[in-house]
């Protein structure tokens, strides 16, 4: 028997062949809080019927069925391979490097058709029994990361779903060990494509990628349930540098509206030979929106610049990841 709390919760996720058909979950991600739900659409009849004073219990039906939430936590070393895949879109494999037993993972945008996740979470009783939820066709919609002074790299996905089935058996959880990134391994660097320089200053960056997509392709024959959502928008990167003012680079950028290469990175423990634990968030062209730096009292100057990501017309935007995941 579980803990008859959250501590006893486990989510198991997998990557699906079709969207919507339950795969057996086989990465268990170690995370801080869930929001996965089934939200259903209902209609209840209007009808009269002489002398009956209330809606009657048998003429409410299930119109439609659908699910969304979301799963934070914290970015690790191990084991964030599908999540990223379903994010970014691009079917990867991991390369090895070298004859060593370091493994890397280049995520790229691409259309996210097919990219699709079974997420299944159990979730304790206090009797310590743990009930089963298996979420079905789970397409990220959106994801944040953020790191900022003293804490580790944290991620939040959001996710539409098909539905939520509750036969299936809950997956025995495996737990590979594992460490986070955090912000003793930070760095953010800025400038020209490929040349990128440290930039000083820095103490907290988010990222946020954007998958906007049609979610409520509903249709007859579907047995209240939608089709895979299509991509309907374009992919909106947005982020945030918050840091003490110790130059200008980026309130200058502000005012000549001009671009500039961004690359986020964490670098952990080495792996073997020169190949390092990381994951590396580049995007070759940001823009800052907002805003330059306001003296609001006697303390260090700390403005925080909101910043979009542009194509700039070569390079994608792209998240390296290098652990030893042999596959995802």
């Amino acid at each position: 028997m579980a803990i008859g709390s959250g501590l006893g919760a486990q989510i198991g996720i997998a990557a699906e062949s079709t969207y919507g058909t339950y795969v057996a979950p086989t990465t268990f991600p170690e995370f801080t809080k869930e929001s996965l739900v089934l939200k259903k659409t209902t209609a209840t009849s209007s009808g009269i019927a002489a002398g009956r004073l209330m809606a009657q219990s048998s003429r409410r039906v299930v119109t439609q069925r659908e699910a969304a939430g979301s799963i934070e936590l914290e970015v690790a070393n191990k084991g964030m391979g599908l999540l990223i895949q379903a994010l970014m879109g691009t079917t990867v494999t991991p390369v090895q490097q070298g004859a060593s037993a370091a493994y890397l993972q280049t995520h790229t945008l691409a259309d996210t058709w097919g990219k699709s996740l079974t997420i299944q979470k159990g979730v304790p009783l206090t009797t310590g029994a743990v009930t089963d939820k298996t979420f079905v066709g789970c397409k990220v919609v959106s994801a944040e990361f953020s790191c900022e002074v003293g804490g580790m790299l944290t991620a939040s996905f959001e996710f539409d779903g098909k539905d939520c089935d509750e036969t299936q058996t809950l997956a025995v959880a495996s737990y590979t060990p594992a460490a986070p990134f955090h912000f003793g391994q930070m760095a953010l660097k800025t400038g020209t494509y490929t040349s990128e320089t440290a930039l000083d200053g820095v103490r907290k960056v988010s990222v946020k990628i954007e998958r906007p997509q049609a979610v409520d392709r509903f249709y007859a024959n579907q047995s209240a349930l939608k089709a895979q959502p299509i991509s309907n928008d374009l992919v909106k990167v947005t982020g945030s540098l918050e840091m003490d003012y110790v130059g200008t680079t980026i309130d200058d950028l502000h005012t000549s509206d001009g671009a500039t290469s961004l690359v986020w990175e964490f670098v952990g423990p080495i792996i073997a030979s020169t190949y390092a634990e990381t994951i590396r968030f580049k995007l070759p062209a940001i823009k800052v929106d907002d805003a330059p730096p306001t003296v609001d009292g006697p303390a260090v100057v700390r403005p925080t610049f909101n910043f979009t990501a542009l194509y700039d017309g070569t390079n994608p935007v792209a998240i390296e990841y290098i652990s030893t995941d042999i596959t995802l």
